[in-house]
């Protein structure tokens, strides 16, 4: 029985593997739109309840809300070309959705989700915000000692990429197959010196 049940796991039938792909679209989509949402309404507050400068201790020394609108990429790089980032935040949105059908892992559903939902983040805010479409000023709030001043956005990005890493390290793919423990496995096993 317990044999019948560990075939069964390592080829799921089609009817299974419908309700697992729900759940990890689910989960992207769900990851995404918090992201996204929880970002823009960040971002919200900011921009309706402090004064752009402003600087407010929330764990003095540690984090402060200190409000600025950035016109270029992190620490301020590339100032005059924002139309760049809103091209590239694009084509990194679609890739993604292009990269969703292929989602086996419940890890990749959850960094790509941040993914999507940090880039449409500040995606809105290059086409939407002053001063025109696609060169819009991203809000930033959120201030660490000697280091770049970010929002809820850049969080979702940054966090996606380091889930990405780890999980490209362990050599878990997209699909969820484990390349690295396949290679290590075959590696260990001893050759067939019959031959020779």
């Amino acid at each position: 029985m317990t044999d019948h049940l560990a075939a069964d796991a390592a080829n799921p039938s089609p009817s299974s593997a419908r309700p697992r792909r729900a759940l990890l679209l689910s989960l992207f989509a769900g990851f995404a739109v918090f992201a996204y949402v929880l970002d823009q309404l960040t971002k919200l507050w900011v921009t309706s309840s402090m004064v752009e400068g402003e600087r407010i201790p929330v764990l003095p020394p540690l984090l402060h809300w200190y409000f600025i609108r950035n016109s270029g990429a992190a620490f301020s790089i590339g100032e005059n070309v924002t139309w760049v980032f809103s091209i590239i935040m694009a084509g990194v949105s679609i890739a993604i959705l292009f990269q969703v059908r292929k989602l086996g892992s419940a890890w990749w559903s959850l960094a790509l989700g941040l993914l999507l939902g940090g880039a449409l983040g500040n995606l809105t805010d290059r086409l939407f915000r002053e001063p025109s479409f696609g060169m819009g000023h991203v809000v930033d709030f959120i201030q660490l000692p000697n280091f770049a001043i970010f929002n809820i956005a850049d969080s979702a990005v940054v966090s996606a990429v380091v889930i990405i890493c780890i999980l490209t390290l362990k050599g878990i793919a997209l699909d969820g197959s484990r390349h690295v423990a396949a290679a290590r496995k075959e590696a260990a096993q001893p050759k067939d010196t019959d031959g020779v």
